[in-house]
């Protein structure tokens, strides 16, 4: 791991990848933005294969035969260095929610809140895409109310249904198909997040904005 300045350190990932990580305690949203910008900069540049934002992290393949790790890091510096976050080109999606589902009264007691207040809350907040992954379309959107972030469930559960509306520590998220999960199920949404027919697949891009609305509430 190379540490430069600003926080901003560079592993190699293997013969044709290297790894950014540019976190600084708490989930930061001007320098994930800023992440983002410098993976836009470097998007389709020579030899570059494919870009991939994370939290606080940013994956770069590359083809090693045409170009070495040495000028991509150099890129990767250099681009961080010179990246400024903006909000061009994110989209804003309404999301509307039924709330409700098998954790909220838990969830809701655990953080000394009425049902109502965990709705409220959830859903006066405005939403970021930070990154898109662990699985396809899946959103890990930051912004959450810090009232309501509360630590994953202690056993996940082996099958979230897709459509789920959840919270995680600091950040909250979108189930785009069913699949095992420790975040907490706060409501349940028909936005369909992933489609492997389309062009581009996955509904939601980082630095999307999310805002969600209530479609009612069950109890």
């Amino acid at each position: 791991m190379r540490r430069l300045a600003d926080a901003f350190k560079i592993s190699d990932a293997g013969t044709g990848a290297l790894l950014v990580d540019i976190a600084v305690g708490a989930f930061d949203e001007e320098r994930q933005a800023r992440l983002l910008a410098l993976a836009d900069s470097l998007a389709g540049g020579p030899g570059i294969e494919d870009v991939v934002p994370g939290m606080n992290n940013l994956m770069v393949t590359f083809d090693p035969l045409v170009v070495d790790a040495a000028d991509i890091e150099f890129r990767l510096a250099d681009g961080w260095a010179r990246a400024v976050p903006t909000d061009a080109g994110g989209r804003t999606h309404d999301i509307a929610v039924v709330y409700g589902g098998p954790d909220i009264e838990e969830f809701a007691a655990g953080l000394g809140l009425s049902i109502d207040e965990v709705v409220e809350r959830h859903c006066s907040a405005i939403y970021r895409v930070a990154a898109v992954g662990a699985m396809p379309g899946f959103p890990y959107l930051s912004g959450l109310d810090p009232a309501l972030a509360t630590p994953r469930r202690a056993v996940p559960r082996q099958g979230v249904p897709k459509g789920a509306v959840i919270v995680g520590g600091g950040q909250a998220g979108i189930m785009p198909i069913t699949a095992p999960s420790g975040w907490h199920i706060v409501g349940h949404t028909d936005f369909e997040l992933f489609d492997p027919h389309r062009a581009a697949p996955a509904t939601l891009k980082p630095g999307d904005v999310v805002r969600f609305s209530v479609a009612g509430v069950e109890r």
